[in-house]
């Protein structure tokens, strides 16, 4: 391996921080890994789905897209690996490698480790390293021990990430609709994609659920290999081998210098050899009356040297109880009567006096006054608020602590309509709205409007149709006035039948105007 050629500062870091370097490395080569990987993952896709419609049975797809995550996971890792030494694959060169690289690992990630919240980190090691029997079964234990739970937190990241984005995307169709038609529209696609969803549905649905899996797939891997290379970092220090490999070639190309110059200073006389036999001379020239001087100050301080050994004897130098008699009498309390003594003592705070004068006295003693009794004057300024609207709020206290009597029985007006309409539909409508009866109108009217929309569009209606199946109905009217009329009485119904909220007077022989002018009611 070429240490010296890596493009990554190798350090030792943090699991989270090698997280962030591996997802990095997958934002710095997006293109080299999600053009191969869409050119292999999408035919996987299509053809698996379509095999699992035509049979029947789609949770066949969702399990065969999913169990074969692990070969898709071998492009990313395969990119990743080559482009942080420096020598990213091109498209064509990431495809051709996917023929014979790593099938040999693949078998335990497809069989016994298939469910491994650990594959992230695993995976680099098994392509990798391309070791075998117990020489793999080591490097994982050695690589996965002190990272092994921030591999598994990864794995329910990445998840998790897969469904937010999944949702949002679900959601994204929502933000299309009218607000008015919003909670029918919810309800139709809920019963869409749970009751016997169609075959475009379901497959809509998986391509929502890989569309999320194609985005954060490479970076769950990105992460696991930047995990691997800090594990192999802290272990093998990699970041010391490459510093001294650095030196090494820093070394080797100062050494021809080095050797140029030590030749040349082998060739040249150096200062002190060329002084030496000067001095050497000088000292041959001493007068001869100086040697009989120094043979005395020699023979002197031998002489002391022995009236020392004489007084002392062998103690002075080489006896081990000396010292020890020494530090004993330092130690008597005759020759350093001296000892520490501690003691409590209360410590005298002197008050500061306070100023002779101050700008605005006054104002002073108002703002020390309400620091010093703050709370209190929130607190009674709370009772005084809670005395003064006691009138509001106690009757709902005591009517929470007393059983209350069930409430008498509310008077419905009957809202139901007969099996056959009557002849002149807005005489009717108009008479029911005179009488105080405007839901009961409004009623007659939406039935009404069905029932010509039918005729019209020429569509049978189940029963119990919603008004969103209906809308959709309309659209098949030739008349585009034909259809604006029957969405304004089905919002009008909408209003006043889920939001209480009835038109006045005026707007409701508006909308009976434009009714019976459209659908040909008598008036």
């Amino acid at each position: 391996m070429k240490l010296e050629s890596l493009r990554v500062e190798l350090r030792p870091r943090s699991p989270w921080e090698a997280v962030e370097l591996g997802t990095a490395l997958v934002r710095r080569n997006a293109a080299a890994i999600w053009i191969p990987w869409l050119l292999v993952v999408v035919p996987v896709f299509v053809a698996v789905n379509l095999g699992a419609l035509a049979a029947g049975r789609i949770w066949i797809a969702w399990l065969a897209m999913w169990w074969l995550k692990p070969l898709f996971d071998r492009i990313p890792l395969f990119v990743l690996s080559r482009a942080v030494f420096g020598e990213t694959p091109t498209t064509r060169q990431t495809l051709a490698a996917q023929r014979g690289w790593g099938w040999r690992a693949m078998r335990g990630h497809l069989l016994w480790r298939r469910i491994s919240l650990t594959r992230a980190l695993m995976l680099p090691v098994d392509l990798l390293e391309g070791a075998d029997g117990g020489r793999l079964r080591e490097r994982r234990r050695v690589l996965g021990s002190g990272v092994g739970g921030q591999a598994m937190l990864l794995t329910l990241v990445c998840v998790l990430f897969v469904v937010a984005l999944s949702l949002s995307m679900l959601s994204l169709a929502l933000l299309f609709v009218p607000w008015e038609f919003l909670s029918e529209s919810v309800r139709a696609a809920w019963s869409l994609l749970t009751v016997q969803p169609p075959p475009w549905a379901q497959f809509t649905l998986h391509a929502v659920a890989w569309i999320a899996t194609s985005a954060i797939e490479p970076f769950y891997v990105g992460a696991g290999f930047g995990l691997y290379l800090n594990r192999r970092t802290r272990i093998e220090a990699w970041d010391v081998e490459i510093a001294l490999r650095r030196m090494r070639t820093r070394l080797a190309t100062t050494a021809s210098a080095l050797l140029l110059v030590a030749g040349m200073s082998s060739l040249l006389p150096l200062p002190s050899q060329a002084a030496a036999p000067q001095a050497h001379a000088a000292q041959d020239e001493a007068p001869a009356r100086q040697r009989p001087r120094a043979e005395d100050a020699a023979a002197r301080s031998g002489a002391e040297a022995a009236r020392i050994g004489e007084i002392f004897g062998d103690a002075y130098v080489d006896d081990p109880g000396f010292d020890k008699a020494v530090e004993q009498a330092y130690r008597d309390p005759l020759l350093r009567p001296k000892r520490t003594q501690s003691h409590w003592q209360a410590r005298k705070r002197e008050r500061q006096a306070p100023p002779s004068m101050l700008p605005f006295p006054a104002l002073a003693k108002v703002v020390a006054f309400i620091g010093e009794f703050g709370l209190w004057l929130l607190l009674l300024a709370l009772l005084a608020v809670l005395a003064a609207t006691a009138k509001r709020w106690l009757p709902w206290l005591r009517g929470g602590v007393l059983v209350r009597e069930p409430p008498a029985p509310v008077e419905v007006a009957d809202t139901t309509l007969p099996d056959v309409l009557p002849e002149d539909i807005a005489a009717a409508a108009r008479r029911l709205w005179r009488e105080g009866r405007p839901r009961r109108a409004l009623a007659l009217l939406y039935r009404a409007s069905v029932e010509a929309m039918a005729a019209r569009a020429a569509v049978t209606l189940v029963p119990g149709a919603t008004e969103s199946e209906c809308l959709r109905a309309s659209r098949r009217m030739p008349e585009p006035q034909d259809r604006d009329a029957f969405a304004r009485v089905v919002r009008v119904w909408q209003y006043a039948a889920y939001a209480q909220r009835l038109p006045d007077e005026g707007e409701f022989d508006r909308l009976l105007d434009t009714l019976a002018q459209r659908f040909g009611w008598a008036r």
